[in-house]
């Protein structure tokens, strides 16, 4: 295995885990809570965010299955740039979010960060 290519595993790595790291939503309220500094009491809302927590862990799972399945990298590092991207766009476009909600910001620009570099490494290698 070449540096590169540990390093694009690398940086799929570290993007897959911070897409699959609110799954531990599922848990309930509490955990959902702690995670976004928010009071979710309405039922409907905690079914919302909790479908979010399934939704980003499996696409969490695809961006660390595209270390192992070449032919899907590109779809994986497109679609967590989306998310993450996505992601930033709102929170600034909405502005005064509190805390936890700076944390998600922080982390996303770290996994665009990581999808950018898999991105190159992943357009300048050898077909």
């Amino acid at each position: 295995m070449t540096a590169s290519q540990i390093t694009l595993s690398a940086c799929l790595l570290v993007a897959g885990v911070i897409h699959v790291l609110p799954v531990s939503g599922l848990f309930g309220a509490a955990r959902l809570e702690a995670l976004y500094g928010l009071a979710i009491e309405d039922p409907n809302l905690l079914i919302l965010m909790r479908h979010r927590a399934v939704l980003f862990c499996l696409l969490g799972l695809f961006i660390i299955a595209a270390i192992f399945i070449p032919t899907i990298q590109l779809a994986a590092i497109i679609a967590g740039l989306v998310s993450a991207v996505l992601f930033i766009v709102l929170a600034k476009s909405v502005g005064d979010y509190n805390a936890a909600i700076a944390k998600v910001v922080i982390a996303d620009w770290v996994a665009i960060a990581c999808l950018i570099i898999a991105l190159v490494l992943h357009t300048l290698k050898p077909v």
